[in-house]
């Protein structure tokens, strides 16, 4: 297996010293006889290569032999790339002689020593003499010449499997009983309304296969309502595994959460009253803490929901499950394990027609131990083996089963392995360097393939390299080296067992930077890898890579994540680690650092001239690309989506000519650079500006023949004739994503006719187009090409500020279309039949948007049922629409109706009668009379969102009432509306039994109406918030004559100045977890809280009468970890706290902060100064708990300068100084080397830092109004050299909208 690099490597080197590049600069260089002696060497050696093949297996000094030769084999690579470069270097320069010193500087080592004649001719001795020792062993190892073992069959690469991979050998006695356990009603035995299945069992048995079925069961579909799948792997992430349950579950949601708590607290609404099934795949911890963390939300689903967990071990399941386990999944049975080698390698259910096989696939099921994915895997591998019986033998009787060791590595899986080519052996180790559980984008790896030089073709073919990519792993997937991943078309996974397997076989020359690795790898060793790999963290230092210093010999740099970086996530890395470590590494390949914050490209990049890939994606922070960087002539791609204050790049593009990639998506780029038109090996080009300083011209895309993928083009009324589009070929360009912008300007310069035969010739082809985009097009109407019902894999469109087009295309008709938006259209003002086309319209539509249509006024179809699948419906602004002539919405669920009359909503909701989810915004006419018409169609609504409606005085008459109607109603959201009195004409405080009505409804939100007086709420209210309501007296739920409240969990009262009540708190709140007071200005006591038992977040702000707070309670609230109470100055804290508490806020109280003693279980302290109050911090360093993480100063008005005597906190990791207007400077004496976190916000007069707090941090952050210190932390400033190293450098946000005191 030690071949898996060089058998693939030799016939690359084979190549290059073949070209005639590489002659004519060896000719030059007075080297060409040595290149010669080194071609004839290589040729003996790779005759030997097949032998040494095989007996590696079990003779380690042959795999030694291998090892020693691949390294030279790099090395020799690596020489002949610098040469190639060099030649290049003379195409640019005309003389290579002439080259300046200017240039000489760009060029690393390896290549300037080539211009020393007697520097590489030593090179190259060395080279010959370590073959020519490497052939005279080939006789002490037995080395032979010996043919190929394995078929060269070209179209081996070509097939797929034969068989349909959802069908599944012997497992339906398990998949009965597992059936009937998750459709059985019966009650938990601890009295949950959920409960556990576990299916454990070792690695390969098919807990995962199993789970899919069960999932996908049509039972089992038809008794969940709903139904989520996670991933959850080794690390049990809990903040991770709930998001991708609440996307599962609650999938019309965008909202990112950054808070746990307001995530579980939306899961557990979403699951509430609803049958759930959640698998949890390949669980790994044994923590119960972390199972009960996850948990929470899940008590308030129906009797019936279950949990699958899958997992190799059963630890866990032993303290989740009662009563006795189901037994651990067992291996096939001899004759199952028989039929599942003949599924996959004859494609048929058992030996029959193949007789003189089956002995020997009985033999292998044998030695598989009926595992399913070594059989399957083998029976992949011997697919092509149908009638060559001896191959069957030869599998059955290799000496890898025999191996003692293995790595851990399945003998199967490693047969598996050796039967790849060549080419798929390197390949597939090369997926090494990713970990388990990495979710695959099968183009972005064939892109790293390229430029790792994988995939460098032997012999002439029409092929490139990407098609021969793409065959390579579909070859890997169909042999099951790849899986399709769960819930995604696009992404695929490795199996953990294959994932040990690539690791083990490419120990020598990869390594993957986890902590493993970082613990146990010898620095000696660094210098034979590579190829490198690490996974993302949050922050990342240059001390994390210093050994890889000495690692000269490294190719490659790839940053990695486990499971899906979501796009809310931001990253660090020091710019140390490009200045310092990666320009240290002259021969690296891939670079490879997406979702990473980096400040500057430095100018130095551009000597590494061996670079052909460079990933900086979804980086916010740079602007520019150096120069520099087209000396990188090698770079074949670059990728810069989504870095978004990105507006120019560099103006020598024509350099470089192998240039192949260049995704410059989601940027501010607004011209093309020049040259580019000459990049004639261009196959992605994401964003294309027409016109600009540069005057790109759109007709130079005529060479561009291999065009694919996504394509922007910006600035099409710029196009002087169509000439210039049609020669563009755009009908040859096989799109997946199109979007095409004219300028939004409305002058008179624009020509209607120009622009209308523009976009006829603008036509993409029809076989790959998935997502269209047109905006600001001048034209009167559409061509014909757009909505052609050819375009069958077309699923997302947008039509855009297109304003002077009076009709829409015919769009019903695209098969596959699934979302389309429309917007801006302000000569349309019908929508009818021209839309839907012939025969049954929009088939699979499930998302429909119309925003901005300000001429819109009739909307009609004659068709009956128009959208059967559609789910949801937006229309935004489109104030003149007052005719709606549609019959039904059968399928609708999402309602969202924004600036409309309130004839839309009449009418909308009328026909669409299974609304779960309705949001209404600014609605003309909405009265009180109007809204209870609409009220009555409202039977299915879960959701409702109701905001600036200022014609609304009352909801509804009165509970009694509307509960008749809204039987479905768990959450209700009202904001702005400003002439709303109560939610009900005639719901009095005592005037009936609430817990009679209105028993759905579980969260109720009221945000900013000024003129509510009071509010009535019926008893199953979960969660309250009534926030800047300034007329509001009366809450119900608050009050303390009244009953109610005894379910509530949450509440969060602000802004709400009149309320009357002056006391808060007892029994009758009981069930509350957390708890948020702001500004109730007549509250004068708090009473009885040791009955919050279930208490976990308690916040006081802004109650200035507050006198009497029970602080000797809150020794009894052993559930409450967050409390915060400031600016309560007639509140006499006593220093009693909560046994179990870990943050506090606490300030501007009667007793000053000085006198406290602060509980030592704190891990978090947000210290508020009193008012007019000067204070030494020095006396109250000591005070500090050694506990502390976080420390925040807020508000220190008179503070200028602070000495910090905060050594006895070796925890502390982050500080933070808010608001302290007068500070001016901030010292410490000795290092916190636990700090990593600094941040001043607001304090403009800070100019000092503490110096000997720098080394250790992670990020530095100053926002607000800090004018000295921003200017002091730039570049160039004084404080740059100290601070240059941290990660995160943040200067940009605004001053905060809240105080960041709320973050208890």
């Amino acid at each position: 297996m030690a071949e898996v690099v060089l058998s693939a490597l030799l016939p690359v080197i084979f190549d290059k010293l073949a070209s005639a590049a590489l002659k004519k600069i060896a000719i030059y260089k007075g080297i060409d006889v040595e290149i010669k002696k080194t071609q004839e060497s290589l040729k003996d050696i790779q005759d030997l290569l097949a032998d040494a093949s095989d007996k590696e297996i079990t003779n380690p000094r042959v795999k030694e032999w291998l090892n020693d030769l691949q390294h030279l084999a790099y090395d020799i690579d690596d020489i002949l790339d610098g040469l190639a470069i060099q030649a290049m270097d003379r195409e640019f320069n005309r003389q290579s002689d002439a080259i300046t010193s200017k240039v000489r500087k760009l060029i690393p080592c390896c290549c300037t020593n080539f211009t020393k004649r007697t520097r590489l001719h030593e090179k190259l001795d060395v080279i010959t003499t370590r073959l020519q020792e490497l052939l005279e062993k080939k006789g002490g190892l037995g080395l032979i010449v010996k043919g190929e073992n394995r078929p060269k069959n070209i179209n081996r690469r070509l097939e797929t499997s034969v068989v349909d991979t959802s069908r599944i050998v012997g497992r339906q006695a398990e998949k009965e009983a597992l059936v009937k356990q998750l459709l059985s009603l019966a009650d938990d035995p601890c009295g949950q309304n959920y409960s556990i299945v576990p299916i454990f069992g070792m690695g390969g048995i098919g807990k995962t296969t199993l789970a899919s079925l069960l999932y996908n069961e049509k039972q089992v579909n038809d008794h969940f309502h709903l139904k989520a799948w996670v991933c959850v792997s080794d690390e049990f992430d809990t903040v991770g595994i709930s998001k991708v349950i609440f996307k599962s579950v609650a999938p019309e949601v965008k909202e990112e959460f950054t808070d746990f708590n307001l995530l579980q607290v939306a899961l557990t609404n979403h699951l509430r009253g609803k049958r759930f099934l959640i698998v949890l795949d390949d669980v790994w911890s044994e923590n119960y803490d972390d199972w009960k963390i996850l948990a929470r939300p899940f008590h308030t689903c129906t009797p019936g929901s279950k949990i699958i967990i899958t997992t190799r071990k059963n630890e866990l399941i032993k303290k989740l499950v009662y009563g006795p386990l189901n037994k651990p999944m067992e291996s096939l049975s001899n004759e199952d394990g028989l039929s599942l080698v003949a599924l996959h390698a004859l494609g048929l259910n058992n030996f029959d027609s193949h007789l003189a096989l089956k002995p020997y696939a009985k033999g292998i099921v044998k030695k598989c131990g009926g595992l399913p994915l070594a059989l399957v895997t083998l029976g992949r591998l011997l697919r092509t083996r149908k009638d060559e019986v001896q191959h069957w033998k030869g599998v059955l009787n290799s000496e890898i089963w025999s191996l003692k060791d293995g790595g851990g590595i399945l003998p199967a899986l490693r047969l598996s392995y050796h039967d790849l080519s060549a080419p798929l052996k390197q390949l597939f180790a090369y997926c090494s360097l990713f970990p388990k559980d990495f979710l695959f984008d099968k183009e972005e790896l064939i892109l790293l393939w390229i430029a790792e030089g994988f995939l460098h073709e032997s012999t002439p073919t029409h092929l490139t390299h990407e098609r021969s990519g793409q065959e390579y792993f579909d070859e890997l997937l169909s042999r099951s080296f790849f899986q399709h991943a769960p819930n995604s078309e696009s992404m695929f996974v490795m199996h953990d067992l294959l994932n040990d397997l690539a690791t083990y076989v490419a120990h020598e020359f990869f390594v993957r930077l986890d902590n493993e690795i970082e613990k146990n790898t010898m620095v000696e060793m660094l210098g034979k890898y590579r190829h490198m790999s690490f996974i993302r963290e949050k922050y990342v230092i240059l001390k994390k890579f210093e050994a890889f210093k000495s690692a000269k010999n490294l190719r490659t740099f790839l940053a990695t994540s486990a499971g899906v970086v979501e796009k809310w996530q931001n990253f660090y890395i020091s710019n140390k680690v490009f200045a310092d470590l990666l320009l240290e590494l002259p021969l690296l390949r891939v670079i490879h650092l997406s979702d990473f914050q980096i400040s500057e490209v430095p100018d130095s990049i551009g000597t590494l001239r061996h670079l052909r890939y460079l990933n900086l994606s979804n980086n916010t922070r740079i602007t520019y690309l150096p120069e520099s960087m087209c000396n990188l002539y090698c770079l074949q791609t670059l990728i810069l989506f989504g870095c978004h204050q990105l507006t120019k790049l560099p103006n020598s593009f024509l350099k470089l000519k192998e240039l192949r990639h260049l995704d410059v998506g989601d940027t501010k780029i607004l011209q093309m650079p020049l040259g580019l038109g000459e990049l004639n090996n261009l196959q992605t080009l994401s964003r294309i500006v027409v016109g600009g300083e540069s005057r790109f011209e759109i007709a130079k895309l005529k060479d561009f023949n291999n065009l694919c993928g996504k394509v922007s083009i910006k600035g099409l009324d710029k196009v002087k004739t169509t000439l210039d589009v049609r020669v563009a070929n755009f009908s040859l360009k096989k799109l997946s994503e199109f979007e095409i912008e004219w300028s939004d300007e409305s002058n008179g310069s624009r020509n209607e006719m120009l622009e209308n035969e523009v976009i006829n010739e603008l036509k993409p082809c029809n076989d790959h187009l998935e997502q269209l985009k047109i905006t600001s097009y001048g034209g009167s109407k559409f061509p014909n090409w757009v909505g052609c019902p050819s375009f069958r894999h077309l699923k997302h469109m947008l039509i855009s500020d297109c304003k002077r087009c009076t009709t829409l295309p015919s769009l019903g008709q695209l098969s596959s279309l699934k979302e389309l938006v429309i917007k801006g259209l302000d000569g349309l003002e019908v929508v009818g039949l021209e839309l839907f086309g012939t025969g049954d319209a929009f088939p699979s539509l499930e998302k429909l948007s119309f925003e901005r249509m300000h001429g819109w006024k009739k909307w009609s179809t004659n068709s009956g049922i128009v959208f059967p699948s559609l789910k949801s419906l937006l229309i935004r602004d489109c104030p003149n629409l007052v005719e709606v002539a549609l019959e039904v919405f059968p399928s609708l669920n999402v309602l969202d109706i924004h600036t409309c009359n309130t004839l839309v909503l009449k009418r909308l909701i009328q026909v669409a009668s299974a609304v779960t989810k309705l949001t209404i915004n600014n609605i003309a006419g909405l009265s009180d009379v109007v809204w209870r018409g609409v009220l009555e169609h409202l039977g299915a609504v879960e959701e409702l969102c109701i905001k600036f409606c200022n014609e609304l005085s009352f909801l509804w008459e009165s509970y009694e009432v509307e509960s008749k109607i809204l039987v479905k109603l768990r959450k209700l959201k009202v904001r702005s509306c400003d002439n709303l009195v109560s939610l009900g004409e005639k719901d009095e405080v005592d005037s009936y039994n609430r817990s009679n009505f209105l028993t759905s409804l579980r969260m109720l939100m009221l945000y900013h109406c000024k003129n509510m007086m009071h509010c009535s709420f019926p008893d199953s209210i979960e969660m309250l918030t009534v926030h800047y309501c300034p007329s509001i007296t009366t809450i119900s739920l608050l009050s303390s004559t009244t009953k109610g409240g005894q379910k509530l969990k949450s509440l969060l009262i602000e802004g709400c100045y009149k309320l009357v009540e002056r006391e808060w708190g007892g029994e009758k709140h009981k069930m509350l977890e957390d708890v948020h007071i702001i500004g109730w200005t007549n509250l004068k006591s708090m009473i009885e809280l040791n009955y919050l038992v279930h208490l976990t977040e308690l916040y006081i702000r802004d109650c200035e009468s507050l006198e009497s707070f029970p602080y000797k309670e809150l020794s009894n609230l052993i559930s409450l970890k967050r409390l915060g109470i400031t600016n309560c100055p007639n509140v006499d804290a006593c220093g009693l706290w909560p046994p179990n508490l870990c943050s506090l806020s606490i300030g501007k109280l009667k007793k000053p902060i000085s006198q406290l003693n602060f509980p030592k279980s704190l891990d978090r302290l947000v210290l508020c100064c009193e008012d007019e109050v000067s204070v030494d911090f020095s006396e109250i360093c000591h005070l500090l708990p050694s506990s502390l993480t976080t420390l925040e100063i807020h508000e220190y008005e008179k503070l200028e300068s602070v000495s910090l005597q905060l050594q006895h906190l070796t925890s502390l990791k982050e500080l933070f100084f808010w608001k302290c207007r007068n500070l001016k400077k901030v010292s410490c004496s000795q290092q916190i080397p636990s700090l990593q976190h600094l941040t001043f916000w607001n304090c403009p007069k800070m100019m000092e830092l503490p110096e000997m707090l720098l080394p250790s941090l992670l990020s530095l952050t100053i926002w607000g109004n800090c004018p000295i210190l921003k200017e002091r932390c730039s570049k160039g400033g004084y404080y740059w050299p100290l601070i240059s190293h941290i990660p995160r450098i943040d200067k940009g946000l605004p001053l905060p909208l809240i105080s960041p005191q709320l973050q208890i």
